[in-house]
């Protein structure tokens, strides 16, 4: 099979990478492990679209286009609420209905989606990639195009291309975390963070009381209720390991797992969550960072401070440095000058060594803590919708960042402040 623009990960970053792309007129094949999109939001609990809004009193949305498009069709089924604040500026969603939005986006584009297809090989052919291999129930395929995004989260087309990666950055990996579902609490019902933590510390005192080690890791965090269901969402399941590895995965997903079900026995202590009970976990670990692709610019968090501008701007990003700390298990975040919005340059999108490799989503060069700012799903539709334009420019010819910056504009995208004032 020949495309134009191949796209590995079918998460939010991937789609808009995906329809970005197709919407420029290119072919594109769109390779997906699961059996539905979405990622993180499909397969990981993590409901809350974080980085669509500005963190100020007054919230402003940073993210346009096919992250606006998304957005709107979440509202048309009440299947998102309002911005919400924990720290940040956030909107929770129901997972069923975001599937389904992405379904139709992607028919509409008319990209080729393969579920159930797992990335096992790439082909290097001096400073480009040729050729994707995957595997599926049916046997092992292969594809050929002229221009690839690696939205896979954990750098897989990158790494197994011969691209130039690194895992995390030198002064710390983030932590990763189990999203944990709890159905049986009535609506009327409000658990509070202090709540919370009280009951963790008496969960931990008895354990200690009776001879055993509490596995719990974490007391505090943010606190969602999906619309419709009511069901409650809490990402305290902490574990150290390595995304890479499948031994330091396994380990992980065993023990936080048991974690959840530790997690629900305190929870049942708030009063109205007696009959509080374990809807779903993950069902994979929340994994936060892992490879980084090296790319021809990494967006530092002194620039972000700095409100660096950039001749290739292509995203405005809002969420602040969310730091989950592999040691402590305890988390903090740094906020962006007055809460504002600031630029994201095309060039942490693409590949320092690979001419027709692009990046979106928590794969984008970012140090520490400009890493960790990016890394969000709001923000991950944004870069990935631009990775997917500039994929396919590349495929037509040459990448051109002005191009890609009028068609993103065409297509709704904001990537002024002024646009926000």
């Amino acid at each position: 099979m020949t495309h134009d623009v191949i796209v590995a990960g079918g998460g939010t970053a991937g789609v808009a990478a995906a329809v970005g792309a197709a919407r420029e007129g290119a072919k594109v094949l769109l390779l997906e492990r699961h059996g539905c999109l979405g990622g993180a939001a499909a397969v990981r609990n993590v409901l809350t679209l974080c980085g669509l809004y500005t963190l100020g009193d007054e919230a402003r949305m940073v993210v346009g286009g096919f992250g606006a498009e998304v957005v709107q069709a979440l509202v048309a089924r009440n299947a998102i609420t309002p911005p919400q604040r924990f720290r940040g500026v956030f909107s929770v969603f129901e997972p069923e209905a975001l599937k389904l939005v992405l379904d139709r986006m992607v028919v509409e584009a008319g990209v080729d989606v393969r579920f159930g297809a797992t990335l096992t090989g790439a082909t290097r052919d001096g400073d480009r990639i040729s050729q994707v291999a995957w595997s599926d129930h049916g046997g092992t395929h292969a594809a050929q195009a002229d221009a690839f995004v690696d939205c896979t989260g954990d750098g897989d087309l990158a790494h197994l291309g011969g691209a130039s990666t690194r895992y995390g950055n030198p002064d710390g990996v983030n932590l990763g975390t189990l999203g944990t579902r709890f159905g049986g609490i009535p609506s009327d019902v409000t658990v509070t963070a202090d709540q919370l933590v009280e009951v963790v510390t008496a969960y931990n005192a008895r354990a200690k009381a009776e001879g055993r080690v509490s596995e719990l890791t974490k007391e505090k965090c943010v606190i969602v209720r999906l619309p419709g269901s009511g069901d409650m969402v809490l990402y305290l399941a902490s574990v150290d390991y390595d995304p890479r590895d499948a031994a330091s995965l396994s380990r992980a997903e065993i023990g936080a797992r048991r974690q959840a079900w530790g997690y629900l026995d305190a929870i049942r202590g708030i009063p109205g969550c007696e009959r509080a009970y374990l809807v779903s976990t993950g069902p994979e670990i929340g994994t936060r960072e892992s490879r980084h692709l090296n790319c021809r610019h990494q967006l530092s968090w002194a620039e972000i401070e700095a409100r660096q501008r950039y001749d290739d701007t292509i995203a405005l990003g809002a969420w602040g440095a969310e730091w989950h700390d592999r040691d402590s298990f305890a988390s903090s975040f740094d906020y962006p000058p007055d809460k504002g919005a600031y630029e994201i340059p095309l060039s942490c999108l693409h590949s320092v060594d690979t001419l027709n490799l692009f990046c979106a989503g928590r794969l984008a060069d970012g140090d520490r803590k400009g890493g960790a700012a990016i890394r969000v799903m709001g923000t991950a539709m944004a870069t990935g919708q631009a990775a997917g334009i500039a994929a396919a420019l590349v495929a037509r010819g040459a990448l051109d960042p002005g191009a890609v910056r009028d068609r993103l504009r065409a297509e709704g995208a904001i990537l002024d402040r002024a646009q926000i004032a």
